[in-house]
């Protein structure tokens, strides 16, 4: 007896998911390179922000890279909620970050966006692809923990 072979949109849209997914994981694993650069040169900014790659963590990363180690003048691009722990970011940001973190650092964050480009991408493809299952979708979202990137790959496994 022959196995079942989706049709075509399920197929592409399984395609899509796993590509998805692997990117987002290798996206993950090179932001955690950069947090274990950080650590290595003694900058615990990970410590004190949340998100490494929010707007603050950002803003200092790229000052960092571009030759600024006051760690009191980049605490102070901190943004938002990070504001109140400009003390604390203030000790974080002590370190030996140098022109060698510099560049590996300017390396991965290139990589991160690399990463966040292709997976913007292939959302959009998905979201063309999903079309004609979208009732199904919204369907599958009602059901609490269900996210539309779960509810996607639910989609792409069973074919509906």
């Amino acid at each position: 007896m022959p196995s079942f072979v989706p049709p075509e949109p399920i197929r592409q849209l399984r395609d899509l998911t796993r590509a998805r997914t692997a990117i987002t994981r290798e996206r993950s694993r090179e932001v955690q390179r950069l947090e274990k650069l950080l650590e290595d040169a003694g900058i615990k900014l990970s410590a004190v922000a949340s998100d490494i790659l929010g707007v603050s963590g950002r803003a200092t990363l790229e000052s960092l890279i571009t030759g600024n180690r006051d760690p009191a003048a980049l605490a102070d691009l901190a943004k938002r909620r990070l504001r109140r722990k400009i003390p604390a970011l203030t000790e974080a940001l002590v370190g030996r970050f140098g022109e060698h973190h510099a560049f590996l650092a300017r390396v991965h964050l290139d990589l991160i966006d690399q990463h966040t480009a292709a997976i913007n991408e292939i959302t959009t493809r998905i979201e063309e692809t999903i079309a004609p299952f979208r009732g199904f979708r919204e369907l599958i979202c009602t059901i609490p923990g269900i996210s539309t990137l779960t509810a996607d790959v639910v989609i792409a496994r069973n074919g509906r």
